[in-house]
């Protein structure tokens, strides 16, 4: 029978080495044998095969031997990959014989790579680690970019919303139109008409009107610019005599006039909505929107109602006829001293009423601008100084500086 490439030698301590005829010179380091199918019975693989059961029966077995080898060797690999089991590698010496040495993955903790021969570098000390993933994330942008996204982020975050400050100036320039138009509809009254035809110094009807008539027909005059009646409410009125009060002009003017006034009643109406609106929102929104939208709408109110009261009282007259041409059609609002009109409405009349509206405005501004003036304490700053604790502060720290003189003894 001839004898195997690798015969079993009985070593002075009872074990079995496996020599291979074919090892390597004792200079060089030889090459880890990784087929352990033929080393099975090897005492460095006692713990790789499964323990014997106790309770089976001492016999001959009747297994067949290559089902035996295939179960010790599923039974081997299971052992090999689990965790808690470090496997040995047998080893080759100079002399020929094995001797088990701990793998690789027990001192680095990490699996050797696998060489292209299907085995695995069992140099100790080597680490597997995962190469770094290349993707954009990794890639820093240019430093231009970066600063370009930090300023714009700044910037955002520095920037105040639009819609309060939209809101403030909506506030500011509804401010004053409101305060007009209340103004008009306050001398739109007959409590005016009562007033002023009683008051001292106002001139009287050189036709025959007196001051009865004057209220009674003037009445009719201002309740037709604020009800919804036609141009018959004052077409049908009559005088004592019996006559039409009013020529079809007058009643043709007062139809515009009433035209006017209801459209700027409407108009302020809306703005008076509007204002609220944005009242309500700066409430919310903006701490401090409302003040400064009134502030600064009632300083836009005292400049143009002085410019308004300047250039009334430098030429009355020719501000009353520019005014009359802005609303109305040239030739329309021309009358008689007889007429009716003339002779309830006289130029003074209108000079007061002009007078009474700019008053109106300015004290309400005037109270609005003091209310909503930016103090140290509405815009949430502390309270300055007074002169006696400023001096008394200045006096302190210039104490504290100067350094007490040695005494000479």
């Amino acid at each position: 029978m001839a004898l195997p490439a690798c015969a079993a030698t009985q070593k002075p301590d009872g074990r079995d080495a496996a020599v291979n005829d074919k090892s390597q010179p004792p200079g060089q380091k030889p090459e880890p044998v990784l087929d352990t199918s033929s080393d099975s019975d090897d005492v460095a693989f006692d713990w790789m095969k499964p323990k014997a059961d106790t309770t089976a029966k001492t016999g001959p077995s009747n297994e067949d031997p290559a089902s035996s080898r295939a179960e010790r060797k599923a039974s081997e690999a299971a052992v090999v990959s689990s965790a808690d089991r470090t496997p040995t590698v047998p080893r080759a010496d100079a002399s020929g014989s094995r001797k088990a040495e701990p793998d690789a993955t027990k001192t680095t903790g990490v699996l050797p790579d696998a060489g292209t021969d299907g085995t695995r570098d069992a140099r100790a000390g080597a680490h597997f680690s995962e190469p770094l993933p290349t993707s954009a994330l990794q890639v820093r942008p240019p430093q231009e970019e970066v600063e370009r996204r930090n300023a714009e982020r700044e910037n955002a975050a520095n920037a105040k919303p639009v819609l309060p400050r939209v809101m403030q100036v909506l506030l500011a320039v509804f401010f004053p139109v409101i305060l007009l138009v209340l103004a008009v509809r306050v001398v739109a009254t007959p409590l005016f008409l009562w007033v002023e035809y009683y008051r001292p110094g106002f001139p009287g009807d050189g036709y025959g009107f007196n001051t009865d008539d004057r209220i009674t027909y003037g009445s009719y005059v201002v309740d037709y610019l604020s009800n919804w009646a036609g141009p018959r409410y004052l077409g049908d009125l009559v005088g004592r005599s019996g006559d039409a009060l009013f020529q079809s002009e007058e009643v043709s003017h007062m139809a515009d006039v009433k035209l006017v006034f209801l459209s700027a009643l409407a108009g302020g109406f809306l703005l008076i909505l509007l204002s609220i609106v944005a009242v309500v929102y700066l409430k919310r929104r903006s701490t401090g929107g409302v003040r400064r939208g009134l502030f600064a709408g009632s300083i836009i109110t005292l400049v143009l109602i002085l410019g308004l009261g300047t250039l009334a009282v430098l030429g009355w007259q020719q501000f009353f006829t520019e005014f009359h041409r802005l609303f109305f059609a040239s030739g329309t609002w021309t009358f008689a001293l007889e007429d009716t009109l003339i002779r309830l409405f006289p130029a003074q009349f209108w000079m007061d009423a002009g007078i009474v509206i700019g008053a109106l405005v300015l004290i309400v501004s005037v109270v609005t601008l003091v209310l909503t003036w930016p103090t140290r304490r509405r815009r949430g700053l502390p309270p300055r100084q007074g002169r006696a604790d400023r001096k008394a502060a200045a006096k302190a720290s210039t104490s504290d500086t100067e350094a007490p003189e040695p005494k000479q003894q």
